[in-house]
């Protein structure tokens, strides 16, 4: 039996009650900033110190980051162990490259196959549309890629035959995974659906499995797809040892295939569970907590906590209304500036948004304060490629001398359409606005068509071109609007990242973070909830659990900023909670919150 100094100390009583439960299935609701990582980590050295062998053990999680943090910690604990002694601590997909090494036969498959990355796969589905005479122009590889990976993560053998489209999926299907097997290959989707099916077609090698690991914890429950939590399910049905955490406050991503409602209806999936709570933040400030808490009982479909804390009530949530997006980010730099002044670090501040495209102003106001930033986890706003290549277009329309913008125009267009361009743009800048001549680039060369074709995310970069569209049209000429994106473009230089920097991502990124500053910007009504969303009560519901994501991060100080139509989210806030405070360019008014209110009926 492992031992080391007592971990029991370190936990409160609800913590200490998850980690030494007995046997059986567990759910843990873990509020925001309650230990979720440290309870799931305490828990497994718990097993361990008990006598479990660390090889009827598995921790599964979702990034390998999460793996990584939870191996050093286990590493870290003073455990007589080794990394070689470790349980199996790692991602789902981790967790079925290594059964399928050794059951890849049973999916005909080698134990040396290939594991097919998107770009793989979608190179895969553009061959098979040219074999089968489809246009690329009328069945969009990217939209193929999408059916089949969910047609796989349903666990579905092909898509209904119900129309027209739904027969070709499932030609284009049947082909794709003839050819998988052709290549002794998996995708990442099969990594997980392969098991599945493995465990579901050959019950003596479930058995196996079952009894190779009796005790298995899963992290961010809410996050799992039905593939995974049928994965996890068969796994845990014999011995039944199954421990989860996570919370459903904080599932935002179902766009990724995630169901929450695994997450609810865990008590009808496993008879005699026990459903623990963990309800103590340890992050924010009890206005932060309150505030967030008030807005997330908003939503029907939940398995409600009580979050609360010790920790002091701190400022009030700090709201602000502009009357633009470029007086919001001038805004929120300086108060960034603020902190500063007062020795703040840059690190201990976060800007927050719903897309990326609300990036360009904020970057904008930062770079020239001479304040440094980091994009997290994506691209700055000038060096997003749709970006490049408007900007491109324009530089040459007025410098047809700009060797570098025609070779970016030949990489990217065929033939015909670089020459209309090439004849056209010089001509047309003399009688165009900037922006007319923004929308001429995109008709001429049927870009959005383009970006539908070859990314996966075109519609994010729409939002992009639009802001770029709308930040042109406030220029009087478009030499000013060149020279003014030059500048930003080299000052801003390449993305790359700073440890001292105050850090801007999307609230999605958010998720696992916290910082001591938190700016949520742009909340307003069709940004934060997003317009797409207003349809479908369940969607209005995600976009209220990334606000209440978002709302956590903070440590210390919230700021709230919106412009146009407040967001409804708003309005849902404890309002004594807020200081609101309209900005114009006379400067702030202190405002009741009260009677600013716009209130907005859910649709």
């Amino acid at each position: 039996m492992l031992k080391k100094k007592d971990i029991i100390p370190t936990l409160n009583d609800i913590q200490r009650r998850a980690v030494t439960y007995g046997d059986g299935p567990l759910l843990i609701a873990a509020g925001a900033g309650s230990g979720k990582t440290k309870t799931l980590t305490s828990r497994l050295i718990y097993l361990l110190e008990k006598g479990v062998s660390p090889e009827q053990i598995i921790a599964v999680t979702f990034t390998n980051k999460a793996a990584n943090e939870m191996r050093s910690r286990i590493l870290n604990s003073q455990l007589p162990i080794t990394n070689y002694q470790l349980p199996f601590v790692g991602t789902f997909h981790s967790l079925g490259v290594q059964i399928l090494k050794n059951q890849s036969q049973l999916a005909g498959r080698t134990s040396a196959f290939s594991i097919f990355d998107e770009d793989d796969s979608l190179s895969l589905i553009k061959s098979i549309l040219a074999n089968l005479n489809l246009p690329k122009e009328k069945f969009n590889p990217f939209a193929m890629a999408a059916k089949i990976s969910q047609i796989k993560n349903e666990v579905r053998e092909t898509a209904p035959a119900a129309g027209k489209f739904e027969k070709i999926i499932g030609l284009v299907f049947k082909d794709y995974e003839a050819a998988l097997r052709r290549s002794n290959a998996f995708d990442f989707d099969d990594l997980i659906g392969k098991v599945v099916a493995i465990f579901q077609a050959y019950p003596e090698i479930l058995r196996h499995y079952q009894d190779r690991w009796q005790h298995i914890l899963v992290d961010e429950f809410q996050d799992v797809n039905t593939t995974q939590y049928l994965l996890i399910k068969l796994l845990a049905e014999k011995h039944k040892n199954l421990f989860v955490i996570g919370d459903d406050a904080q599932s935002i991503y179902a766009f990724r295939g995630s169901d929450f409602r695994n997450f609810l209806n865990f008590e009808k999936d496993w008879l005699n569970a026990a459903i623990i709570k963990l309800e103590e933040n340890y992050r924010s400030t009890k206005n932060i907590i309150r505030a967030a808490s008030e807005l997330i009982k908003n939503n029907v479909c939940q398995k409600p906590k009580n979050l609360w804390t010790n920790n002091e009530s701190g400022s009030l949530i700090q709201l602000r209304a502009f009357s633009n997006n470029e007086e919001e980010a001038w805004a929120i730099t300086e108060k960034i500036a603020e902190y500063l002044k007062k020795n703040e670090s840059p690190s201990d501040v976060a800007i927050l948004y719903r897309t990326n495209a609300q990036s360009r102003s904020i970057e904008q106001a930062l770079i020239r304060s001479h304040i440094s930033y980091e994009i997290y986890g994506g691209l700055k706003f000038y060096a997003r490629k749709e970006i490049k290549d408007i900007i491109a277009g324009l530089r040459y329309a007025f410098n047809p001398n700009d060797e570098a913008s025609i070779e970016r125009i030949g990489k990217t267009f065929i033939r015909p359409i670089q020459t209309a361009l090439l004849n056209e743009l010089p001509r047309l800048a003399k009688e165009l606005s900037i922006a007319e001549l923004i929308k001429f680039f995109i008709e001429n060369t049927d870009y959005i068509e383009y970006l539908e074709k070859h990314f996966k995310n075109p519609e994010e970069r729409q939002e992009n071109i639009k802001e770029l569209i709308a930040f042109a049209s406030t220029f009087p000429n478009a030499q000013d609007f060149l020279q003014q994106v030059t500048l930003m473009s080299s000052l801003d230089g390449r993305p790359k990242m700073q440890q001292n920097a105050v850090k801007l991502m999307t609230i999605h990124l958010a998720k696992g973070l916290e910082f001591k500053h938190v700016f949520i910007a742009g909340c307003n009504e069709g940004l934060l909830p997003h317009e797409r969303s207003l349809a479908r009560a369940d969607d209005l519901e995600e976009e209220r659990r990334l606000m209440y994501v978002a709302m956590t991060r903070a440590k210390q100080e919230l700021q709230l900023s919106f412009y146009d139509l407040p967001s409804r989210f708003l309005g849902e806030l404890p309002p004594e909670l807020i200081e609101f405070k309209k900005v114009t360019g006379y400067g702030e008014e202190t405002k009741d919150w009260d009677d600013e209110i716009i209130y907005i009926d859910n649709i």
